[in-house]
């Protein structure tokens, strides 16, 4: 809530509100977990990690860790009070390895001393003896062992098998869709504070601080209500600190609970990155039937992820896999396999699209295959599969009610120049030896809503106080997209001040209990509406007690441009609620918002998951050396679907930064494991994330011009996850590039993802030799 020359006004407003801490950002006072004060008595923890990815243990010595300088206390399993658990769902998640390791780097010991590196180089010191077993990797050797986090799940419409028998023409592919690390700019880190009769506050990087709170308090056998969580804001996020950051959290509330004495535990890049989650990479194998013109008559895809040793949240993110199989293409005979195998590797997690980028960048592959095969543009083959009336219920039974995808592909398809770059492409691919170059145009289909029903909810705390000013507090977390501002605008716009009035404070939860994470792409849709909920039924308090005062009827009581027009007066917001304050009118509201109209059977993957769709579509142009492998993203056109937009600024950095980081998970960033299950990809050295030379050089973004069908907060879209799956036409345009060395070839490279160097080589000689 900052002075403001010129008052800066609520929702979709020209020009955009900044982000509210874009000021604190550039002067480097924003304050995040590590930047909270340290008291003189503060402990710093550090884990002792497995050697084995897959082990008994037999025996630990930690004398040599408790006889280390500044070394305060050392922990086992044997020390938790509670229950020894930071998993979500299953309660497989162990804070310390108890008896057994399940992965290389799994936490064993915790050690707490008076500085950070006393406590690292302190925990490298432990002893422990293992009975090592042979671990479990790849997908194959768990399938091989039978070993599933949950038993495979099958979701299908029609007979695809008879109608693959009777198709035309029928194929036949796999693609291999790497992992990724989530790299957000601040690590994981959790601080615990002792409270007075044995109370905890804890300062997380979390994006779901309820939870961190409900398994703190199992953890250390308290009530829910002796634990507070607070986030202020993250340093990124993308899901990686969704169940994630409750680790540390948990780590340091046990150092605190034991000593009396607060207690950081501030990961280490290359420890964050072994110890931590990453996003789900697939194995999938697909069949499919078509006619002359390249309709989807039939399509069997299989499923295959490396789900890592604990369920984590693997069920919800497989399943959405399955439901963004289809991605905007109308399926009439299909059945979609999900196998969820359990390894060895530390467990896969929530990441950005939330298995929908797996799904979709599956049935591209099984376009661009069509097309191949017919000598067609893949983007006739799109759009003649396009969802449309009479062939518009998901695979999953949902009816696609607000298609807008044939007309948003129609425009980019015209604003992008598609065609005449296509034609030119093919021009310069065919007196270019060296150099080849390819275009793809596809789009995005996502489903918004938390497909776990119950978690589709969310609380928010208004007060106004008697000067005029507001304070919100809901249950979203701000990882740096712009939730924070967007609440500010929608409280402020019921309100009638400007966005300045409005400070949001940091979310905590004994505020706003029981809240589901901010992820989903839901934090705007859940926290904004209830927000918006809380706001009106003060608002609703204060026209009613002013009409009383000025004999007028409520609803002539006018909000606006930081003043209130009653009973042809006009008077300051803040006289206002001065006002109603002395006329004992409360002026604090909880407000509470459920999304409607869904329900899904999951047993029979049949139902209504989603409240909508946000659509999307993207052309890129490629340049791939044919004899290096590399490759550049020359141009990129975008055209994304946010509705209504609260704040076409801060809508647009998330396309934007979606598109790079789906394009960096496509392209260059690799997570590899050796046979005895150990992370080859642990820092920033060897693994490779999208840096400023690769953007493309030409990134045009706009904005469809609608809003959504759905009575969401000002008719808005969600915009997190979305423009992540944009990155598919980078991947598809390589594949082109490729298939541009041997034109006559009638199939597709066998190009996995990412498209590193080495797999762009290894797709040509593949082409070549097919």
């Amino acid at each position: 809530m900052n002075a403001e020359a010129a008052p800066l006004w609520p929702v979709a407003t020209k020009p955009s509100n900044p982000h509210d801490s874009a000021h604190l950002h550039v002067a480097g006072l924003a304050r995040y977990a590590d930047d909270e004060p340290e008291p003189a008595d503060m402990l710093h923890l550090a884990f002792g990690f497995s050697s084995e990815a897959r082990a008994r243990i037999t025996a630990i010595d930690l004398s040599e860790v408790r006889a280390f300088p500044g070394v305060v206390a050392v922990y086992t399993a044997a020390d938790i009070p509670g229950e020894n658990n930071v998993g979500p769902i299953a309660h497989d998640d162990r804070v310390l390895a108890d008896a057994e390791v399940i992965s290389h780097g799994q936490p064993v010991f915790l050690v707490a001393a008076t500085t950070r590196l006393a406590a690292r180089k302190a925990a490298r010191l432990g002893k422990v003896t293992y009975e090592p077993l042979p671990p479990m990797v790849t997908v194959d050797q768990a399938r091989a062992e039978n070993s599933r986090i949950e038993a495979d799940q099958r979701m299908a419409q029609g007979d695809a098998a008879a109608a693959l028998a009777t198709a035309p023409h029928r194929l036949a592919g796999t693609l291999r869709i790497g992992a990724q690390d989530h790299f957000y700019l601040e690590g994981q880190i959790g601080l615990a504070r002792p409270g007075e009769d044995g109370q905890i506050h804890i300062v997380s990087s979390s994006q779901h601080p309820s939870e961190v709170q409900h398994l703190v308090a199992h953890l250390l056998n308290k009530p829910s209500a002796d634990v507070t969580v607070e986030v202020r804001r993250m340093g990124g996020a993308f899901g990686g600190k969704e169940s994630q950051a409750a680790l540390f959290a948990a780590a340091a509330a046990l150092v605190t609970h034991h000593t009396g004495r607060p207690a950081k535990f501030r990961c280490d890049r290359d420890d964050d990155m072994i110890v931590t989650g990453k996003r789900h990479d697939f194995e999938v194998a697909y069949e499919a039937g078509h006619d002359d013109e390249g309709r989807l008559l039939a399509v069997k895809l299989r499923f295959s992820a490396r789900c890592g040793a604990t369920m984590d949240l693997s069920p919800g993110i497989n399943d959405r896999t399955m439901f963004h199989a289809d991605n905007c293409y109308f399926l009439p005979d299909v059945e979609i396999l999900s196998e969820r195998l359990k390894t060895n590797t530390v467990s896969a997690t929530a990441f950005r699209g939330f298995g929908g980028p797996q799904g979709m960048l599956a049935i591209e592959r099984v376009c661009d295959h069509v097309a191949a095969r017919l000598g067609l543009d893949p983007l006739a083959v799109r759009a003649r599969n396009l969802y449309g009336r009479g062939r518009d219920v998901t695979p999953y039974g949902m009816p696609v009610e607000d298609n807008i995808a044939p007309q948003l592909i129609a425009r980019l398809r015209e604003t992008s120049d598609y065609d005449a770059r296509r034609s030119a492409i093919a021009a310069f691919n065919a007196t270019n030896p060296v150099l080849k170059k390819g275009i793809a145009l596809t789009p995005v289909k996502f489903g918004i809503s938390f497909t776990t029903t119950h978690l589709n909810q969310a609380g928010a705390l208004v007060h106004v106080y008697a000067d005029g000013s507001i304070q919100v507090n809901h249950g979203g977390t701000e990882m740096g997209q712009g939730l924070y501002i967007k609440v500010a605008q929608i409280v402020a716009d019921a309100f009638g001040v400007p966005v300045g009035q409005v400070r949001i404070t940091a979310t905590r939860t004994d505020k706003v209990p029981n809240t589901s994470a901010t992820a989903a792409s839901s934090g705007a849709d859940l926290n904004g509406m209830a927000a918006h909920n809380a706001a009106m039924a003060i608002r609703d308090r204060m026209a009613a007690f002013l009409a009383g005062a000025y004999g007028c009827a409520p609803d002539e009581v006018r909000f606006a441009r930081g003043e209130v027009v009653v009973g042809g007066e006009t008077i300051a917001f803040g006289d206002a609620a001065r006002r109603a304050h002395l006329g004992r009118i409360s002026l604090s509201s909880t407000g509470f918002y459920a999304t409607p109209d869904i329900a899904y059977d999951r047993p029979s993957h049949k139902g209504r998951p989603f409240y909508y769709f946000a659509y999307g579509a993207a052309v890129s142009e490629v340049v791939v050396d044919t004899l290096t492998g590399e490759h550049k993203v020359l141009a990129v056109d975008i055209l994304h679907d946010v509705g209504r937009s609260l704040n076409p600024a801060i809508d647009r950095g998330q396309i934007e930064g979606g598109f790079v980081q789906g394009q960096g998970w496509l392209t260059t960033e690799v997570v590899e494991w050796d046979a005895k299950g150990r992370l080859l990809n642990h820092s920033p050295a060897t693994y490779k994330i999208p840096t400023a030379s690769d953007r493309p050089k030409r990134l045009r973004i706009d904005l469809w011009d609608g809003e959504n069908l759905k009575p969401t907060i000002h008719r808005s879209k969600a915009v997190g996850e979305p423009p992540l799956m944009l990155a598919n036409s980078v991947f598809c345009a390589i594949s082109a590039a490729i298939a541009a060395t041997t034109p006559d070839k009638a199939d597709l490279p066998p190009l996995d993802a990412p498209a590193t160097p080495e797999a762009v080589l290894r797709a040509i000689a593949g082409h070549r030799a097919a």
